[in-house]
């Protein structure tokens, strides 16, 4: 793309000719971030355009906020959840100015800086604000959703684990904002039967509601039961809810079409099944991790969402082959089932779901140790549409079942087959899914070079590998990876310990990559983390715990280059006081730090570091022995960026 830009470029007689209305729409077209850059970069023309047309902004830092906002006089969408060390002053200077009438969505997730008086200032510039996501952000409470309240436009609202909003501040928002459609309370356990008493008759709007892990009752439920346009509903681990109150929900309007009750451990298959007697529509039900025994009432009312029901999970629970047979029988438009760590699921079981289920494209097997490549052949021949299997921990299946799972569905996106007994062969099946997104192969002992090499030569789109422990794993499989699939944006090498600095050189040319996980590397330097740093621009999330052998060299190297830095480990690592500032000082977008056992770092270095990233910090683990040592007003400080400290109950060592 951009070579064709430079051939027609930039000057007044190409592009430059061309409307502003006219590059944009071939702007839209561009879907690679990098090919939009080049485009802005050799052609001032695509340069106003980008400004002109752009609606969707994610900032990283606060300090070119301002700036960007009044370039981007369009804008409808802005993500400011990696804007580190935002805080209200700074974020009331960079939208003073700033034309933002436009602006319709605002994500603030886990921005802790921000207290009310930015989201004062934020709503009063925004005033058709309608999306607002504060989700993570644990010092939120009743006057910063008051301040949100403001926005009387609100359709959409996420409060999740916003730990200081009571039934007050959700009363501010429910009558400020009458219009809400979406709204998510998660982990908002302050928040009791009064408040969605409340919400329930001030919002009649509302299409979506998450209550999960609320200390409410079953009178919550019936106050949810008069919204007559209610369609998903998630109540994940109400230990206060049982079938009393699934009752009172299904005397309701019958507008349901999602339902999640799981990890609700009071909710048993009788309340499922009366649920089902007032919500015969229901397209969705997970009832994971909260169901025992399968009860014949239920399993009789599933057959009534013959025609609606698609996806189902019914994790953890107990089951036979009649059973399987019996879902299949009633339910055979689904197309995502869960069943992992179901007991007493049988190849016999499976193969009666599957012949009546043809439509699955999700099929969650994980930790069904009974299964063995019967299995898969039945899945493989009833359902060719599948795009995702998880086969995690079915320790019993091997590379003949993949083979026809290979051979009989093209369409296969993502499988899971760690701790599975898969070799090379398997791989070497696999390689024909030229679809193939996500292939996880954790403790897979038998893969060895030869079976990645398959998988480089024909899996171009891949953007996730996990090879956790596949210890036979050398650097001339990274070779064949950096060389076929280059498109990778997460990798699991941990405890590959054949690595070596030759191997991550050749990881260097994934410039795609985000997420990479190297923990327990012994034979890898900063010569290796050079490489990976100067390559891979986009990297986000680095996990270099245990890698011995790693000094201020890789530190210097991360300092430089891994400007996009958000989450690094460092436990274990050989660095010293001098490298962890210089880390944490150049790296503006880093949040989440661990850095245990760090025993070459005094406590001066340590008390230096935190200081140069104190504004940004928003998660750090160290040992609890630092808690004492390093000064109070330090400790003070980065909780009231509201940065979260774990600390590790280990002893503090140091070394001269």
């Amino acid at each position: 793309m951009s070579e064709e830009v430079q051939r027609y470029g930039g000057g007044g007689g190409g592009v430059g000719a061309l409307s502003l209305d006219l590059l944009g729409q071939v702007l839209d077209r561009v879907r690679e971030p990098r090919d939009r850059k080049a485009c802005r970069l050799v052609s001032r023309a695509f340069a106003r355009a980008e400004a002109a047309h752009r609606r969707a902004l994610r900032v990283l830092r606060r300090e070119p906020l301002a700036r960007l906002l009044r370039t981007f006089p369009a804008l409808e969408r802005l993500d400011l959840s990696a804007c580190a060390s935002l805080d209200d002053a700074s974020l009331a200077a960079a939208l003073a100015g700033a034309d933002l009438a436009g602006i319709r969505r605002v994500c603030l997730a886990r921005a802790n800086g921000v207290g009310w008086r930015g989201l004062d200032a934020l709503v009063t510039a925004c005033p058709k604000l309608e999306v607002v996501d504060l989700s993570h952000c644990v010092g939120a409470g009743d006057r910063e959703v008051a301040a949100v309240a403001a926005a009387t436009g609100l359709r959409e609202l996420s409060l999740e684990k916003c730990l200081g909003v009571t039934d007050m501040g959700l009363a501010k928002v429910v009558v400020g904002c009458p219009k809400l459609e979406k709204l998510s309370l998660k982990w908002c356990r302050e928040i009791s039967d009064i408040g969605i008493d409340l919400l329930s008759k001030k919002c009649p709007e509302l299409r979506s509601l998450d209550i999960s892990y609320l200390k409410v009752g079953n009178e919550s439920l019936r106050s949810i039961s008069s919204l007559e346009k209610l369609e998903e509903l998630a109540m994940v681990c109400c230990s206060c809810i049982d079938d009393d109150g699934l009752e009172l929900l299904s005397k309701g309007s019958n507008s349901l079409q999602s339902v999640d009750v799981s990890r609700s451990d009071h909710v048993t298959t009788q309340g499922l099944a009366s649920l089902i007697d007032g919500h015969n529509f229901l397209q969705k039900l997970n009832a994971a991790d909260c169901l025992h025994e399968m009860g014949q009432r239920f399993l009789t009312n599933l057959a009534k969402l013959k025609e609606t029901l698609t996806v189902l999970r019914l994790d953890g629970l107990e089951v036979s082959a009649s059973v399987l047979q019996a879902i299949g029988e009633g339910c055979n438009n689904l197309v995502e089932i869960s069943l992992s760590k179901c007991n007493g699921v049988t190849d016999e079981g499976i193969s009666s779901l599957v012949a009546r289920c043809s439509h699955l494209r999700v099929i969650d097997l994980t930790c069904c140790h009974l299964l063995t490549d019967n299995a898969l052949d039945s899945i493989a021949e009833n359902c060719k549409m599948v795009e995702c299997l998880r086969l995690e921990s079915c320790s019993s299946i091997s590379e003949k079942g993949v083979e026809q799972i290979a051979i009989c569905c093209p369409n296969l996106k993502e499988i899971d087959l760690t701790d599975c007994r898969v070799n090379d062969a398997a791989l070497q099946h696999l390689a024909k899914c030229s679809e193939l997104l996500i292939l996880k192969l954790g403790l897979c002992s038998s893969i060895s070079d030869k079976g990645l090499a398959f998988i480089s030569s024909n899996c171009g789109k891949l953007i996730e590998l996990d090879l956790y422990r596949c210890t036979s794993v050398t650097d001339d499989a990274l070779a064949a990876l950096a060389n076929g699939c280059k498109k990778i944006k997460m990798l699991n090498l941990c405890y590959c310990n054949k690595i070596t600095d030759s191997g991550l050189g050749h990881l260097g040319s994934l410039e795609e990559l985000t997420n990479l996980e190297l923990r327990c590397l012994v034979r890898i330097t900063g010569i290796g983390i050079s490489s990976v740093a100067i390559g891979c621009k986009n990297l986000i999330e680095l996990d270099l715990k245990r890698c011995y052998s790693i000094d201020d060299a890789g530190l210097w190297a991360l300092a430089r280059y891994a400007l996009n830095l958000r989450q690094l480990t460092i436990s274990y690592c050989q660095v010293t006081g001098l490298g962890l500032c210089h880390l944490l000082s150049s790296l503006r977008c880093l949040q989440d730090v661990k850095m245990v056992h760090l025993s070459w770092v005094s406590i001066e270095g340590f008390e230096m570091a935190l200081r140069a990233a104190c504004g940004r910090l928003k998660k750090l683990k160290m040992l609890s022995g630092l808690k004492s040592v390093l000064s109070p007003e330090l400790l003070q400080l980065l909780q009231a960026f509201g940065c979260r400290i774990r600390w590790v109950n280990k002893p503090l060592v140091y070394k001269d």
